[in-house]
């Protein structure tokens, strides 16, 4: 089978793409012929040995997939060879066939595509978790969303408003935001010609925001923070710009607000039956016509180089999804 491989920490370029032997599974693993599989922020850091996954060389990236198992392991009995499955690996994705183990998988939704299915339990998972379960987000407040128009970003919207709230997307071009109000954002700010904190006063009357959705990091996460209302809660759910905030920590006390941390990854393994909740949630919510990931970008697996170059340099809107 064909896989794309790090054999050596790096940028894009320096994976290959070329055949490897087929997988087996081990005791409690799964294999799945893969028929798509989503890029995420997370699989450019791993392969340049910038995250706190560090899977031993070599290894195929990919966290998130879609498709059918091919087979079980022993003591698997949840599921068997022909069922449709998302996955969502850790690494391992970006191959014609995946092993992982059971415990990473989820049936596929009836009514759900591969493609759709392989864009949707990462960025839809970590923002459910983080809006609902770090930021307990209630009907009538107010949700500020960075980075609006990636993967996690489109999430936040449509799960924010699917809970009732008001939603302002925040985002680097004028066709990233109309990216973002065709998934529902009430309000737009353009952060690279608008000033943040201004615009953010002039929608909310200047009461602030509730909660901050914040997967960026850099500049924008302080001036976010000193725009939330009394009892905001600014979650911090990941890096995107590279550079990790150093945050005045006397805000959170004139303000009384929180910094929380959204780790999605960790939450699915140590509250196993919330992270059961919370996909049977996405799952209704996908079926009423709430939740629609956007993929912007349909590539073969052979690209995978080409994907990845592209979310390093925050050229995505929603998801890119590769092929074999």
């Amino acid at each position: 089978m064909k896989a794309v491989l790090c054999k050596a920490f790096g940028p894009p370029d320096t994976l290959v793409y070329e055949d490897v032997p087929s997988p087996v599974p081990g005791k409690g693993e799964v294999v799945v012929t893969v028929k798509a599989a989503s890029v995420n922020f997370p699989d450019v850091l791993i392969i340049e040995n910038k995250y706190q996954f560090k899977p031993p060389l070599p290894f195929s990236p990919g966290s998130e997939l879609a498709g059918v198992v091919k087979s079980v392991g022993e003591g698997v009995t949840g599921y068997k060879a022909g069922d449709k499955v998302i996955a969502f690996t850790g690494a391992g994705a970006f191959a014609e066939e995946a092993r992982t183990e059971a415990d990473r998988l989820i049936p596929m939704p009836e009514g759900m595509d591969f493609e759709t299915a392989a864009s949707f339990i990462l960025t839809y998972g970590t923002s459910d978790h983080a809006l609902r379960d770090r930021a307990e987000l209630k009907a009538g407040e107010t949700l500020l969303v960075l980075g609006a128009a990636g993967g996690v970003g489109i999430a936040a919207i449509e799960i924010g408003k699917a809970l009732g709230a008001k939603v302002i997307a925040c985002a680097s071009s004028a066709d990233k935001l109309d990216v973002c109000k065709q998934h529902g954002a009430d309000e737009l700010i353009n952060y690279s010609t608008e000033d943040l904190r201004e615009r953010i006063k002039a929608i909310t009357g200047g009461k602030g925001v509730d909660v901050v959705y914040d997967p960026v990091g850099g500049a924008y996460t302080e001036l976010a923070l000193r725009s939330t209302a009394w009892r905001g809660r600014l979650l911090v759910v990941g890096f995107a710009a590279g550079d990790i905030p150093k945050i005045p920590l006397n805000l959170t006390l004139l303000k009384g607000c929180s910094i929380v941390g959204v780790f999605w990854g960790d939450f699915t393994k140590r509250q196993p039956k919330e992270f059961i909740q919370s996909v049977t949630q996405l799952g209704k919510w996908f079926r009423e016509g709430k939740l629609k990931p956007h993929i912007s970008v349909k590539l073969p697996l052979a690209k995978a180089a080409d994907a990845l170059k592209m979310m390093a340099a925050r050229q995505v809107k929603g998801k890119v999804v590769l092929v074999p």
